[in-house]
């Protein structure tokens, strides 16, 4: 597995993996690297012979009270545990690679609609961060195949609206989020909590297991906003702070329907100081 830090680097070796015909798939992540992330990897070895992983703290995907700073950078960690994984190579380039003339003077990339609300309406101008960093790497690295989680449901959805309009020639896949015994959604902010909250955390499935429950049960009649207050009740009794549990059509991300046959939960909540994020899907 080799490492490179500049697209220059990048684009050379991609080169030569063309010039044999191989299939290029991409992995984009922000490092510091978890169980989570090598599943992407492993998923992504099936669907293409090369893997690239990107190893990148967006800067312009966080808001400006987040964690940008704190955020861990564990580089040498990351690298051995991909080795394990079966990628190909790292992309690990600078903030100055990406944005060499600064934040204030890059071109953005706003997906409309399903940037709207959830994430969105809590995290503005995140996704607009998000899509602008993937179109980038989806030019740099070129990849026939891109593998995301679907844990971060709102920003496959954002993605996949953008390769879709823009007519990248890159095939999405989502994979299923992974999950601790416990069922807590794997993510890198999970090593913000302490010992307590990490006790607490599982709530947060236990939670949207049971509204799923209680949707697959009830007629199609049911009270959305009525199921929504409940399962905030459910977290704040847990002691999480929600900041926003929202019942929506799986395909539009808008509020569901009496009619709509597929739906996912989109929960996020603060425990202490660090935000999870986690979701459900079913079908009806």
């Amino acid at each position: 597995m080799r490492t490179v830090h500049t697209l220059k680097e990048l684009r050379a070796m991609l080169r030569e993996y063309r010039r044999q015909g191989k299939r290029i798939g991409l992995v984009p992540t922000m490092g510091n690297l978890h169980e989570g992330h090598l599943s992407l990897v492993r998923k992504a070895t099936e669907a293409a012979d090369v893997v690239v992983t990107s190893i990148f703290v967006n800067p312009m995907q966080f808001g400006a009270t987040e964690d940008l700073d704190t955020y861990p950078r564990t580089l040498a960690e990351d690298q051995k545990k991909l080795e394990t994984a079966g990628n190909t190579l790292v992309f690990a380039p600078s903030n100055n690679e990406i944005y060499p003339e600064g934040l204030a003077r890059q071109t953005r990339v706003s997906v409309p609609d399903v940037s709207e609300g959830h994430c969105g309406a809590s995290r503005p101008g995140h996704f607009d961060g998000v899509a602008t960093v993937v179109a980038m790497l989806f030019n740099m690295v070129q990849p026939d195949v891109a593998v995301f989680g679907e844990k971060d449901f709102q920003q496959l959805a954002v993605i996949r609206k953008m390769t879709r309009d823009l007519k990248m020639p890159v095939e999405i896949i989502g994979v299923p989020t992974s999950r601790e015994k416990d069922g807590l959604a794997r993510s890198s902010r999970n090593g913000y909590l302490t010992a307590e909250e990490r006790k607490q955390a599982p709530a947060v499935y236990k939670t949207l297991q049971a509204l799923a429950q209680k949707l697959q049960s009830q007629e199609d009649t049911q009270d959305f906003a009525a199921l929504e207050r409940a399962g905030q009740t459910m977290l704040s009794e847990a002691g999480l702070r929600p900041d926003y549990l929202n019942i929506v059509n799986s395909h539009t991300l808008k509020p569901a329907a009496p009619d709509d046959r597929e739906l996912t939960i989109l929960v996020a909540a603060f425990l202490g100081t660090t935000r999870l994020i986690d979701n459900l899907s079913l079908s009806r």
